[in-house]
């Protein structure tokens, strides 16, 4: 049967049927063009403002273009699931590690390519001859073009996408398709923010200039993908974040309650189990202690060294800040020292233990 059988626009219907039945908090469509602002992309890069994710680089041409990833396509099916309802933090001891609120609950990668292999289950059958191909984050697709592309979301000053009534505590996920589909309408006033700049205020290392983020100075990217050591600059800016960081979405005036937003489900699988880690804890893991901690999580993508790393520097900058019970404070600098005088500890940590040591000292 032709790939075309099937009217575009009824081939949107249901596509967009079934993934309302599967569960997603939102779903659109668009088509499988290569990007429109490649040069932006490129400029991005060449400033060598996407750090050590040398993969963005090696994969560019991939990433300007999704037919590459699936020859052929013609439409891209782009999907939507909450993981988090914005109620702000509720800081149980300055002696915990927060983590960004993505990873608080399983891991999303595996979460959504099972309920995109179910999307795709449930429309195949529909759309006989189609071919398909499920990404989530990790294959090179600028998925947040693609969302603002398909109308599902607008991307923010904070290079986030914002999906209208729902915010940006959401998760994209994509079906790359060669069936044609009808496109849904895109969104008619592509700037979600105005004159807002809270989340270039409120960002703690100035990562954010409108519409761009230099990534070697975002805590995301310092916690999670730097493999090295971290400027002592930074240290007060990362404040408790032991892994990512929330303030830019915190402060956005769209991540504020809606009625859309209260109606809108939460994926119960990327619901919260924990929202940070014991300091003192951390910085005695051993690698046994970082996977049990972090199985079936997104977390596993930051190495001991690296969480340790960024513990030690957490744990600074709350002995910095006064606010941990004396007795706690004392066996949290005790360790911290130790970590420092040791020899045989893994080089990074040692080499951040003293840094902190020397400037809690001061």
């Amino acid at each position: 049967m032709s790939l075309d059988a099937t009217e575009p626009r009824e081939a949107r219907r249901i596509v967009l049927a079934a993934a309302e039945e599967v569960g997603f908090a939102s779903a659109a469509v668009c088509d499988a063009g290569p990007t429109e602002h490649p040069e932006a992309l490129r400029a991005w890069i060449a400033a060598g403002k996407h750090g050590e994710m040398r993969y963005l680089a090696d994969r560019l041409d991939l990433l300007l273009d999704p037919a590459r990833l699936l020859p052929g396509a013609r439409s891209v099916v782009v999907v939507a699931d909450r993981y988090h309802d914005g109620r702000p933090d509720r800081r149980t001891s300055p002696r915990v590690g927060r983590i960004a609120r993505y990873a608080r609950g399983r891991d999303y990668h595996l979460v959504l390519r099972r309920r995109l292999e179910r999307l795709v289950a449930a429309i195949s059958p529909r759309l006989p001859g189609a071919s398909w191909r499920i990404c989530v984050d990790t294959a090179p697709l600028l998925e947040r073009e693609l969302a603002a592309r398909s109308g599902l979301a607008r991307i923010g000053k904070h290079t986030l996408a914002i999906a209208r009534g729902l915010g940006s505590w959401i998760l994209l996920g994509e079906v790359l398709t060669d069936a044609l589909i009808a496109p849904s309408d895109a969104d008619p006033s592509p700037d979600p923010c105005g004159g807002c700049t809270r989340c270039l205020d409120a960002c703690p290392t100035r990562a954010i200039t409108p519409f761009s983020v230099d990534a070697t100075r975002c805590v995301s990217y310092l916690t999670i993908e730097h493999r090295g050591e971290i400027a002592e600059s930074f240290h007060a800016p990362l404040g408790d974040w032991i892994f990512g960081c929330d303030v830019c979405q915190e402060v956005c005036p769209h991540n504020q309650p809606t009625r859309r937003a209260a109606r809108a489900p939460i994926e119960p699988s990327l619901a919260p189990r924990r929202a940070g880690f014991d300091l003192l804890e951390v910085l005695g893991w051993r690698e046994e202690d970082r996977r049990a901690a972090f199985t079936t999580s997104a977390l596993k993508r930051a190495k001991l060294a690296m969480i340790r790393r960024n513990a030690v520097i957490a744990a600074g900058n709350a002995l910095a800040a006064g606010e941990i019970d004396p007795d706690e404070g004392r066996r949290l600098a005790a360790r911290l020292r130790a970590i420092a005088a040791d020899a045989a500890e893994e080089p990074l940590v040692r080499r951040m233990a003293e840094v902190v040591v020397a400037r809690i000292a001061e």
